[in-house]
Protein backbone atom coordinates (compact mmCIF):
# COMPACT_ATOMS: atom_id res chain seq x y z
CA UNK A 1 0.00 0.00 0.00
CA UNK A 2 1.45 3.31 -1.12
CA UNK A 3 1.68 5.53 1.93
CA UNK A 4 5.03 8.29 1.59
CA UNK A 5 4.89 11.22 3.84
CA UNK A 6 1.99 13.84 4.73
CA UNK A 7 0.96 15.87 2.31
CA UNK A 8 0.61 19.73 3.34
CA UNK A 9 -3.12 19.77 4.02
CA UNK A 10 -4.87 22.61 2.43
CA UNK A 11 -7.78 22.31 4.66
CA UNK A 12 -7.19 26.05 5.57
CA UNK A 13 -7.87 27.55 2.27
CA UNK A 14 -10.92 25.09 1.79
CA UNK A 15 -12.38 26.54 4.39
CA UNK A 16 -12.00 30.03 3.13
CA UNK A 17 -13.10 29.37 -0.09
CA UNK A 18 -15.76 27.24 0.87
CA UNK A 19 -17.22 29.02 4.11
CA UNK A 20 -16.19 33.05 4.08
CA UNK A 21 -18.58 33.52 6.58
CA UNK A 22 -17.60 31.13 9.48
CA UNK A 23 -13.87 31.13 8.76
CA UNK A 24 -11.55 34.37 9.24
CA UNK A 25 -9.14 34.77 6.76
CA UNK A 26 -6.62 35.96 9.68
CA UNK A 27 -6.80 32.61 11.32
CA UNK A 28 -3.94 30.14 11.07
CA UNK A 29 -5.14 27.71 13.57
CA UNK A 30 -8.55 27.80 13.79
CA UNK A 31 -11.18 25.61 16.26
CA UNK A 32 -12.79 23.65 14.00
CA UNK A 33 -15.07 22.10 16.80
CA UNK A 34 -15.95 25.82 17.40
CA UNK A 35 -16.04 26.49 14.35
CA UNK A 36 -18.72 23.65 13.10
CA UNK A 37 -21.93 25.10 13.94
CA UNK A 38 -20.89 28.26 11.53
CA UNK A 39 -20.25 25.87 8.53
CA UNK A 40 -23.40 23.90 8.91
CA UNK A 41 -25.60 26.75 10.87
CA UNK A 42 -28.88 24.70 9.96
CA UNK A 43 -27.65 21.13 11.56
CA UNK A 44 -28.35 20.36 14.78
CA UNK A 45 -25.98 18.49 16.72
CA UNK A 46 -26.39 16.12 19.89
CA UNK A 47 -23.82 16.38 22.65
CA UNK A 48 -22.84 12.87 21.63
CA UNK A 49 -22.40 13.89 18.02
CA UNK A 50 -20.46 17.27 18.90
CA UNK A 51 -17.93 13.99 20.96
CA UNK A 52 -18.08 12.21 17.96
CA UNK A 53 -16.88 14.96 15.85
CA UNK A 54 -14.02 16.27 17.92
CA UNK A 55 -12.96 11.97 18.55
CA UNK A 56 -12.79 11.78 14.61
CA UNK A 57 -10.75 15.28 14.14
CA UNK A 58 -8.32 14.28 16.87
CA UNK A 59 -8.41 10.79 15.04
CA UNK A 60 -7.63 12.61 11.36
CA UNK A 61 -4.48 14.71 13.64
CA UNK A 62 -3.40 11.13 15.10
CA UNK A 63 -3.56 9.79 11.25
CA UNK A 64 -1.64 13.03 10.03
CA UNK A 65 0.96 12.50 12.43
CA UNK A 66 1.85 8.83 11.23
CA UNK A 67 2.11 9.94 7.92
CA UNK A 68 4.06 12.60 8.07
CA UNK A 69 6.95 10.06 10.14
CA UNK A 70 5.50 6.78 7.81
CA UNK A 71 4.37 4.59 9.95
CA UNK A 72 3.20 2.15 8.03
CA UNK A 73 1.60 0.36 10.59
CA UNK A 74 -0.12 3.04 12.46
CA UNK A 75 -1.13 4.64 9.45
CA UNK A 76 -2.66 1.01 8.03
CA UNK A 77 -4.37 0.34 11.06
CA UNK A 78 -6.19 3.78 10.74
CA UNK A 79 -6.82 3.47 7.52
CA UNK A 80 -9.09 0.01 8.38
CA UNK A 81 -10.67 1.61 11.30
CA UNK A 82 -12.09 4.72 8.95
CA UNK A 83 -12.49 2.68 6.49
CA UNK A 84 -14.90 0.04 8.40
CA UNK A 85 -16.57 2.73 10.59
CA UNK A 86 -17.46 4.20 6.87
CA UNK A 87 -18.97 1.22 5.34
CA UNK A 88 -22.23 1.56 6.86
CA UNK A 89 -22.68 5.18 7.08
CA UNK A 90 -22.66 8.19 4.27
CA UNK A 91 -20.80 10.67 6.73
CA UNK A 92 -18.42 10.14 9.41
CA UNK A 93 -21.32 10.86 12.09
CA UNK A 94 -23.80 8.46 9.51
CA UNK A 95 -25.80 11.16 7.47
CA UNK A 96 -25.03 14.18 9.02
CA UNK A 97 -21.73 16.36 7.77
CA UNK A 98 -19.63 17.90 9.83
CA UNK A 99 -16.23 19.88 9.54
CA UNK A 100 -14.96 16.03 10.59
CA UNK A 101 -15.04 15.28 7.14
CA UNK A 102 -13.60 18.14 5.39
CA UNK A 103 -10.73 17.42 7.59
CA UNK A 104 -10.66 13.85 6.69
CA UNK A 105 -11.03 14.51 3.08
CA UNK A 106 -8.07 16.95 2.99
CA UNK A 107 -5.69 14.67 4.41
CA UNK A 108 -6.76 11.46 2.97
CA UNK A 109 -7.53 13.12 -0.78
CA UNK A 110 -3.98 13.34 -1.68
CA UNK A 111 -2.97 9.94 -0.70
CA UNK A 112 -6.45 8.40 -2.55
CA UNK A 113 -5.12 10.36 -5.68
CA UNK A 114 -1.83 8.58 -5.46
CA UNK A 115 -3.24 4.88 -4.67
CA UNK A 116 -3.52 2.58 -7.29
CA UNK A 117 -7.05 1.13 -8.94
CA UNK A 118 -6.28 -2.22 -6.81
CA UNK A 119 -5.14 -0.33 -3.58
CA UNK A 120 -8.42 1.57 -4.10
CA UNK A 121 -11.00 -0.85 -5.18
CA UNK A 122 -8.87 -4.10 -4.92
CA UNK A 123 -9.64 -7.13 -2.31
CA UNK A 124 -7.66 -5.30 0.33
CA UNK A 125 -8.71 -1.93 -0.86
CA UNK A 126 -10.31 0.70 1.22
CA UNK A 127 -13.67 1.05 -0.91
CA UNK A 128 -14.90 3.04 1.70
CA UNK A 129 -12.57 5.78 1.84
CA UNK A 130 -12.57 6.25 -1.52
CA UNK A 131 -16.32 6.21 -1.59
CA UNK A 132 -16.20 8.86 0.86
CA UNK A 133 -13.57 11.39 -1.00
CA UNK A 134 -15.64 11.29 -3.97
CA UNK A 135 -18.81 12.15 -1.93
CA UNK A 136 -17.92 15.01 -0.12
CA UNK A 137 -15.95 16.82 -3.21
CA UNK A 138 -18.86 16.34 -5.12
CA UNK A 139 -21.84 16.64 -2.96
CA UNK A 140 -23.95 19.83 -2.05
CA UNK A 141 -24.20 18.72 1.69
CA UNK A 142 -20.82 20.29 1.83
CA UNK A 143 -20.77 22.28 -0.84
CA UNK A 144 -16.91 22.76 -1.27
CA UNK A 145 -15.31 24.90 -3.95
CA UNK A 146 -13.02 23.33 -5.63
CA UNK A 147 -12.03 23.74 -9.27
CA UNK A 148 -12.76 19.99 -11.35
CA UNK A 149 -9.06 19.76 -12.04
CA UNK A 150 -8.38 20.10 -8.31
CA UNK A 151 -10.93 16.97 -7.72
CA UNK A 152 -9.63 13.26 -7.28
CA UNK A 153 -10.49 11.66 -10.63
CA UNK A 154 -12.76 8.03 -9.31
CA UNK A 155 -13.91 6.65 -11.78
CA UNK A 156 -17.09 4.46 -10.06
CA UNK A 157 -17.43 1.63 -12.34
CA UNK A 158 -13.66 0.52 -12.34
CA UNK A 159 -14.29 -1.85 -9.30
CA UNK A 160 -11.74 -4.44 -8.97
CA UNK A 161 -13.39 -6.74 -6.25
CA UNK A 162 -16.93 -6.06 -4.94
CA UNK A 163 -17.05 -6.03 -0.70
CA UNK A 164 -19.93 -8.21 0.58
CA UNK A 165 -22.50 -5.80 2.44
CA UNK A 166 -21.74 -5.54 6.27
CA UNK A 167 -24.45 -7.82 7.83
CA UNK A 168 -24.39 -6.15 11.49
CA UNK A 169 -27.08 -8.91 12.64
CA UNK A 170 -24.77 -11.65 11.04
CA UNK A 171 -21.74 -9.66 12.94
CA UNK A 172 -23.23 -9.31 16.32
CA UNK A 173 -24.42 -13.07 16.15
CA UNK A 174 -21.06 -14.14 15.53
CA UNK A 175 -19.50 -12.01 17.90
CA UNK A 176 -21.84 -13.18 20.49
CA UNK A 177 -21.13 -16.82 19.92
CA UNK A 178 -17.18 -16.29 19.88
CA UNK A 179 -18.20 -14.62 23.43
CA UNK A 180 -19.92 -17.38 24.70
CA UNK A 181 -17.42 -20.04 23.49
CA UNK A 182 -14.39 -17.83 25.42
CA UNK A 183 -16.38 -18.06 28.51
CA UNK A 184 -17.72 -21.45 28.81
CA UNK A 185 -13.97 -22.84 28.13
CA UNK A 186 -12.31 -20.29 30.05
CA UNK A 187 -15.05 -21.45 32.80
CA UNK A 188 -14.07 -25.28 32.27
CA UNK A 189 -18.03 -26.05 31.36
CA UNK A 190 -17.01 -28.27 28.37
CA UNK A 191 -18.39 -31.80 29.00
CA UNK A 192 -15.68 -35.00 29.16
CA UNK A 193 -16.53 -37.84 27.08
CA UNK A 194 -15.70 -40.91 28.35
CA UNK A 195 -14.73 -43.29 25.54
CA UNK A 196 -16.50 -46.83 25.71
CA UNK A 197 -18.74 -45.53 28.69
CA UNK A 198 -22.19 -44.66 26.49
CA UNK A 199 -22.16 -46.78 23.97
CA UNK A 200 -22.44 -50.23 25.61
CA UNK A 201 -25.83 -48.87 26.72
CA UNK A 202 -27.09 -47.87 23.52
CA UNK A 203 -26.31 -51.26 22.16
CA UNK A 204 -28.19 -52.65 24.83
CA UNK A 205 -31.04 -50.45 24.01
CA UNK A 206 -30.91 -51.97 20.58
CA UNK A 207 -30.91 -55.59 21.35
CA UNK A 208 -33.98 -55.04 23.51
CA UNK A 209 -35.77 -53.18 20.54
CA UNK A 210 -34.37 -56.23 18.43
CA UNK A 211 -36.18 -59.11 20.88
CA UNK A 212 -39.56 -57.51 21.30
CA UNK A 213 -40.61 -58.23 17.68
CA UNK A 214 -39.51 -61.49 17.35
CA UNK A 215 -41.07 -62.14 21.09
CA UNK A 216 -44.24 -60.86 19.39
CA UNK A 217 -44.24 -63.38 16.57
CA UNK A 218 -43.27 -66.63 18.63
CA UNK A 219 -46.30 -65.73 21.05
CA UNK A 220 -48.52 -65.51 18.02
CA UNK A 221 -50.71 -62.87 18.78
CA UNK A 222 -53.87 -62.62 16.61
CA UNK A 223 -54.39 -59.86 13.73
CA UNK A 224 -56.30 -57.31 14.17
CA UNK A 225 -59.88 -57.27 12.44
CA UNK A 226 -60.32 -54.63 9.68
CA UNK A 227 -62.16 -52.10 9.84
CA UNK A 228 -65.02 -51.28 7.83
CA UNK A 229 -63.97 -48.17 5.53
CA UNK A 230 -66.51 -45.28 5.70
CA UNK A 231 -67.71 -43.27 2.88
CA UNK A 232 -65.69 -39.73 2.85
CA UNK A 233 -67.46 -37.10 3.05
CA UNK A 234 -68.24 -34.56 -0.10
CA UNK A 235 -65.22 -32.37 -0.05
CA UNK A 236 -66.49 -28.96 -0.09
CA UNK A 237 -66.46 -26.59 -3.33
CA UNK A 238 -63.43 -23.90 -3.35
CA UNK A 239 -64.32 -20.43 -1.91
CA UNK A 240 -64.07 -17.88 -4.82
CA UNK A 241 -61.48 -16.53 -5.34
CA UNK A 242 -61.11 -13.06 -4.07
CA UNK A 243 -61.01 -10.14 -7.27
CA UNK A 244 -57.00 -9.06 -7.76
CA UNK A 245 -56.77 -5.49 -5.79
CA UNK A 246 -53.52 -3.20 -5.14
CA UNK A 247 -54.04 -4.11 -1.53
CA UNK A 248 -52.21 -7.26 -2.58
CA UNK A 249 -48.60 -4.49 -2.69
CA UNK A 250 -47.52 -4.15 1.09
CA UNK A 251 -47.16 -0.32 0.68
CA UNK A 252 -45.61 0.89 3.85
CA UNK A 253 -43.95 4.13 5.49
CA UNK A 254 -39.82 4.09 5.29
CA UNK A 255 -37.75 6.22 7.03
CA UNK A 256 -34.16 6.51 5.21
CA UNK A 257 -31.64 6.21 8.27
CA UNK A 258 -28.94 7.04 5.92
CA UNK A 259 -28.12 6.94 2.31
CA UNK A 260 -24.78 6.85 0.29
CA UNK A 261 -23.62 6.37 -3.55
CA UNK A 262 -23.56 2.47 -4.61
CA UNK A 263 -19.78 1.62 -4.51
CA UNK A 264 -20.39 0.34 -8.06
CA UNK A 265 -22.71 1.81 -10.03
CA UNK A 266 -23.16 5.58 -10.92
CA UNK A 267 -26.70 5.46 -10.90
CA UNK A 268 -27.64 3.70 -8.15
CA UNK A 269 -28.16 5.06 -4.10
CA UNK A 270 -28.26 2.44 -1.53
CA UNK A 271 -30.14 3.51 1.28
CA UNK A 272 -31.00 1.99 5.21
CA UNK A 273 -34.06 2.11 5.22
CA UNK A 274 -36.70 1.61 8.80
CA UNK A 275 -39.72 -0.36 7.30
CA UNK A 276 -41.13 -1.06 10.27
CA UNK A 277 -39.92 -4.62 10.34
CA UNK A 278 -39.87 -7.21 13.35
CA UNK A 279 -36.40 -8.43 14.48
CA UNK A 280 -34.66 -11.23 12.64
CA UNK A 281 -37.34 -10.54 9.84
CA UNK A 282 -36.38 -11.94 6.37
CA UNK A 283 -34.12 -9.83 4.24
CA UNK A 284 -33.22 -7.63 7.13
CA UNK A 285 -30.44 -6.65 9.58
CA UNK A 286 -29.71 -4.86 12.58
CA UNK A 287 -28.53 -1.21 12.24
CA UNK A 288 -26.11 -1.16 14.96
CA UNK A 289 -26.02 2.92 15.17
CA UNK A 290 -29.61 2.66 15.69
CA UNK A 291 -30.67 -0.31 17.05
CA UNK A 292 -33.29 -0.67 14.45
CA UNK A 293 -34.49 -3.67 11.89
CA UNK A 294 -33.66 -2.33 8.98
CA UNK A 295 -33.42 -3.09 4.40
CA UNK A 296 -31.04 -2.21 2.48
CA UNK A 297 -32.38 -0.71 -0.44
CA UNK A 298 -30.98 0.23 -3.95
CA UNK A 299 -32.37 2.78 -6.15
CA UNK A 300 -31.85 4.69 -9.43
CA UNK A 301 -32.03 8.09 -8.29
CA UNK A 302 -29.03 9.38 -8.42
CA UNK A 303 -28.42 11.91 -10.58
CA UNK A 304 -32.57 12.37 -10.32
CA UNK A 305 -33.02 13.02 -6.92
CA UNK A 306 -30.27 15.08 -4.73
CA UNK A 307 -27.93 12.79 -2.06
CA UNK A 308 -28.55 15.18 0.89
CA UNK A 309 -32.35 14.70 -0.09
CA UNK A 310 -32.36 10.90 0.70
CA UNK A 311 -30.69 11.43 4.24
CA UNK A 312 -33.13 11.38 7.42
CA UNK A 313 -36.69 11.15 5.59
CA UNK A 314 -39.67 9.51 5.20
CA UNK A 315 -40.58 7.89 2.50
CA UNK A 316 -43.12 5.32 0.92
CA UNK A 317 -41.64 1.54 0.48
CA UNK A 318 -43.07 -1.25 -1.55
CA UNK A 319 -42.04 -3.88 1.01
CA UNK A 320 -43.02 -7.11 -0.73
CA UNK A 321 -40.93 -6.91 -4.37
CA UNK A 322 -38.98 -10.19 -4.50
CA UNK A 323 -35.22 -8.73 -3.36
CA UNK A 324 -32.63 -8.53 -6.12
CA UNK A 325 -29.24 -7.84 -5.89
CA UNK A 326 -27.94 -5.11 -7.59
CA UNK A 327 -24.37 -4.93 -8.91
CA UNK A 328 -23.29 -7.10 -5.91
CA UNK A 329 -25.62 -5.19 -3.20
CA UNK A 330 -28.85 -7.28 -2.30
CA UNK A 331 -31.84 -4.65 -2.25
CA UNK A 332 -35.14 -5.63 0.22
CA UNK A 333 -37.43 -2.85 -1.21
CA UNK A 334 -37.99 -0.05 -3.29
CA UNK A 335 -38.68 3.78 -2.57
CA UNK A 336 -41.81 5.08 -4.69
CA UNK A 337 -41.30 8.52 -6.59
CA UNK A 338 -43.00 10.07 -9.53
CA UNK A 339 -42.63 11.36 -12.81
CA UNK A 340 -43.83 13.07 -15.73
CA UNK A 341 -46.16 10.53 -17.97
CA UNK A 342 -43.79 10.34 -21.60
CA UNK A 343 -44.66 8.97 -24.78
CA UNK A 344 -44.04 4.98 -26.25
CA UNK A 345 -40.05 5.21 -26.92
CA UNK A 346 -39.33 8.26 -24.97
CA UNK A 347 -36.98 8.12 -22.05
CA UNK A 348 -38.97 6.93 -19.24
CA UNK A 349 -35.91 8.06 -16.96
CA UNK A 350 -34.71 11.86 -18.01
CA UNK A 351 -36.17 12.98 -15.09
CA UNK A 352 -37.67 14.85 -13.35
CA UNK A 353 -38.61 12.60 -10.81
CA UNK A 354 -39.66 13.71 -7.03
CA UNK A 355 -40.13 11.20 -3.90
CA UNK A 356 -43.47 10.46 -2.38
CA UNK A 357 -44.15 11.68 0.89
CA UNK A 358 -46.02 10.14 3.30
CA UNK A 359 -47.90 12.41 6.31
CA UNK A 360 -45.44 13.84 8.59
CA UNK A 361 -46.70 12.21 11.71
CA UNK A 362 -47.18 8.44 9.95
CA UNK A 363 -44.26 6.46 11.66
CA UNK A 364 -42.27 4.11 9.92
CA UNK A 365 -43.91 0.69 9.34
CA UNK A 366 -47.49 2.33 9.03
CA UNK A 367 -49.38 0.22 6.57
CA UNK A 368 -50.62 2.73 3.23
CA UNK A 369 -53.36 1.90 1.24
CA UNK A 370 -55.26 3.33 -1.28
CA UNK A 371 -59.15 4.38 -0.32
CA UNK A 372 -61.54 1.90 -1.18
CA UNK A 373 -59.25 -0.59 -2.13
CA UNK A 374 -58.17 -1.98 1.26
CA UNK A 375 -60.05 -5.06 0.99
CA UNK A 376 -57.27 -7.93 2.22
CA UNK A 377 -53.77 -8.27 3.35
CA UNK A 378 -51.24 -7.98 1.22
CA UNK A 379 -48.91 -10.76 -0.37
CA UNK A 380 -45.61 -12.00 2.08
CA UNK A 381 -43.92 -11.85 -1.41
CA UNK A 382 -45.31 -11.17 -4.71
CA UNK A 383 -44.79 -13.87 -6.95
CA UNK A 384 -43.17 -12.35 -10.34
CA UNK A 385 -44.77 -14.98 -12.94
CA UNK A 386 -48.03 -13.74 -11.34
CA UNK A 387 -46.94 -9.68 -12.22
CA UNK A 388 -49.70 -7.93 -9.70
CA UNK A 389 -47.31 -5.20 -9.76
CA UNK A 390 -46.93 -4.89 -13.21
CA UNK A 391 -50.80 -5.11 -13.45
CA UNK A 392 -51.52 -2.18 -11.01
CA UNK A 393 -48.58 0.42 -11.45
CA UNK A 394 -50.20 2.19 -14.69
CA UNK A 395 -52.86 3.19 -12.32
CA UNK A 396 -50.82 4.68 -9.79
CA UNK A 397 -50.63 8.45 -10.55
CA UNK A 398 -50.42 11.88 -9.01
CA UNK A 399 -53.54 14.37 -8.77
CA UNK A 400 -53.98 17.98 -9.88
CA UNK A 401 -53.77 18.43 -5.78
CA UNK A 402 -50.66 16.46 -6.27
CA UNK A 403 -52.00 13.72 -3.80
CA UNK A 404 -51.03 10.21 -4.84
CA UNK A 405 -54.30 7.88 -6.07
CA UNK A 406 -55.18 4.72 -7.96
CA UNK A 407 -56.65 5.42 -11.08
CA UNK A 408 -59.01 2.37 -11.61
CA UNK A 409 -59.49 2.97 -15.28
CA UNK A 410 -55.99 2.86 -16.21
CA UNK A 411 -56.05 -0.94 -14.91
CA UNK A 412 -58.57 -3.33 -17.10
CA UNK A 413 -59.06 -6.02 -14.13
CA UNK A 414 -60.11 -3.10 -11.72
CA UNK A 415 -62.67 -1.74 -14.44
CA UNK A 416 -65.06 -4.06 -14.09
CA UNK A 417 -65.47 -4.15 -10.00
CA UNK A 418 -68.40 -2.72 -8.28
CA UNK A 419 -68.79 -0.58 -5.80
CA UNK A 420 -64.89 0.59 -6.33
CA UNK A 421 -63.63 4.18 -6.36
CA UNK A 422 -62.67 6.09 -9.62
CA UNK A 423 -59.83 7.22 -7.78
CA UNK A 424 -58.80 5.94 -4.46
CA UNK A 425 -56.25 8.59 -2.45
CA UNK A 426 -53.22 6.87 -0.85
CA UNK A 427 -53.41 7.11 2.55
CA UNK A 428 -51.59 5.95 5.66
CA UNK A 429 -53.30 3.69 8.24
CA UNK A 430 -52.50 6.49 11.20
CA UNK A 431 -54.67 9.12 8.95
CA UNK A 432 -53.46 11.52 5.79
CA UNK A 433 -52.49 11.44 2.30
CA UNK A 434 -49.51 10.71 0.46
CA UNK A 435 -48.02 13.67 -1.71
CA UNK A 436 -45.47 14.65 -4.21
CA UNK A 437 -43.85 18.56 -4.45
CA UNK A 438 -45.31 19.63 -7.75
CA UNK A 439 -45.98 16.95 -10.64
CA UNK A 440 -49.57 16.82 -11.52
CA UNK A 441 -50.69 13.66 -13.80
CA UNK A 442 -47.63 12.16 -13.28
CA UNK A 443 -46.64 8.30 -13.41
CA UNK A 444 -45.90 6.84 -9.89
CA UNK A 445 -43.53 3.88 -9.44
Amino acid sequence: MAINSAPESSLLSLLYRSYPAAISPDETEPDLLAANPKVFPRTTYTPAEEADIKTWLATTSTLQSALTKDDKAAVTDLFAQINTHLATRTTLLGSKASVADIAAYALLAPVVEKWSPEERTGEKGYHHIVRHVDFVQNSRLFSLQIPEEEKVVIDVNDVKFVPKPVDAKAEKERKKKEKAAAEAAAAGTEKTVVVGQTKPEKAAKGDAAEAAPAAGKAEGKPKKEKKEKQPKAPKAAPAPAAPPSPSLIDLRVGHILRAINHPNADSLFVSTIDCGDAPGSDNTSLDEETGKTVRTVCSGLNGLIPLEEMQGRKIVAVCNLKPVTMRGIKSAAMVLAASPRVAEGEDSHAGPVELVTPPADAPAGDRIYFEGWNDGEPEKVLNPKKKVWETFQPGFTTTDGLEVAFESAAVPVAQSQEGKPALGKLVAKSGGVCTVKSLKGATVR
